[in-house]
């Protein structure tokens, strides 16, 4: 083989991550670079170079001697760094403007639904009940946003622009325009305190592992004009304690709920937050980015990479994101 072979580890049977799909779009790509679908029987582990990946078994990476770099397909890595055998080599994450629109769009909808108060409106259609209430205006209501990273960056600067006040936390300290920044375990109570409607978009890390419990939630601002304060999760699934949500909702410490993540996914049948009426539950596809683009991307970078560049958006592994 003339280039090293890209290898496909994709462990999705969901209609837009078919591993069959992503082979097709990386051929479309990579030009005259091999690209292999995994498991391949007559594949030389040896001329693997790159591995683009989703979720893939743990130690089958191990199997490639001249890897170079592995590109996760999605923006959380946690199931990566969960894999004791991972090689030692780059591992890159995704970071497109597509993934970080599109989850942009998804915090600013559901900010939204929770301020125009859409789970009580929707309620009242069901009832065939004319009754609106009180309207409060955007620059009542104050936004938390857990991770000041790129998509929190993006989320924050559009929240903003909606009128609303926005305050930001992250483990270490980040500048945002125009949102007041508070950072480590020392900073977190003022944050919680100042927030009505909580965004977390942090990576699952073992310091963040079961962030979102009760004890986070009830120093949440009291007086919300809400009423109570809010949930909005589409980080990742681990960072949330499921039964201290159902537990705060049904107790008021929480007014309502919107996740797109879970401990468990598909969320069981059996799971009480299908069928909260303060929840609204979303199947993970708060950033179901274009795959296209993602393909393209690392294409572009294997290319700059062997040319000499430096990989761009290379976990820091000590840190897990």
């Amino acid at each position: 083989m003339t280039k090293g072979a890209l290898a496909l580890l994709i462990n999705s049977r969901s209609q837009n991550w078919l591993p069959e799909r992503w082979k097709a779009r990386f051929e479309a790509v990579c030009g005259e670079r091999p690209v292999v679908l995994l498991p391949n029987a007559e594949l030389d582990p040896a001329e693997v170079h790159y591995a683009a990946v989703w979720k893939p078994v743990p130690g089958d990476l191990k199997a490639f001697p001249n890897l170079r770099a592995i590109f996760n397909l999605g923006a959380g890595v946690d199931a990566l760094m969960a894999d004791e055998s991972l090689p030692d080599v780059p591992l890159v994450r995704v970071a497109v403007p597509d993934l970080t629109g599109r989850m942009t769009e998804y915090v600013v909808l559901h900010v939204l639904m929770h301020h125009r108060q859409e789970l009580y409106l929707r309620q009242s259609q069901r009832e065939k009940t004319w009754e609106p209430k009180y309207q409060w205006p955007a620059s009542a209501v104050t936004v938390g946003i857990m991770g000041l990273g790129t998509l929190g960056a993006d989320a924050a600067d559009v929240l903003r622009r909606f009128g609303f006040r926005v305050v930001g936390w992250s483990r270490s300290p980040r500048s945002v325009d125009g949102v007041e920044s508070f950072h480590g375990a020392g900073q977190m109570d003022a944050f919680l305190r100042a927030t009505d409607i909580l965004v977390s978009l942090l990576p699952l890390t073992p310091q963040t592992h079961g962030i979102l419990n009760r004890e986070v939630f009830a120093k949440l601002n009291r007086n919300s004009p809400l009423g109570a304060p809010v949930l909005i999760n589409a980080g990742r699934g681990g960072l949330q304690n499921e039964d201290d949500i159902l537990a705060c909702l049904d107790d008021g410490t929480l007014g309502a709920a919107s996740l797109d993540v879970f401990v468990e996914e598909p969320l069981p049948a059996a799971s009480r937050l299908w069928s909260h009426p303060k929840v609204i539950v979303t199947p993970h596809n708060a950033a179901d980015t274009d795959a296209d683009a993602i393909s393209a991307y690392v294409a572009e970078q294997i290319a700059r990479f062997e040319a000499g560049a430096a990989l761009e958006n290379v976990v820091d592994r000590a840190r897990g994101y």
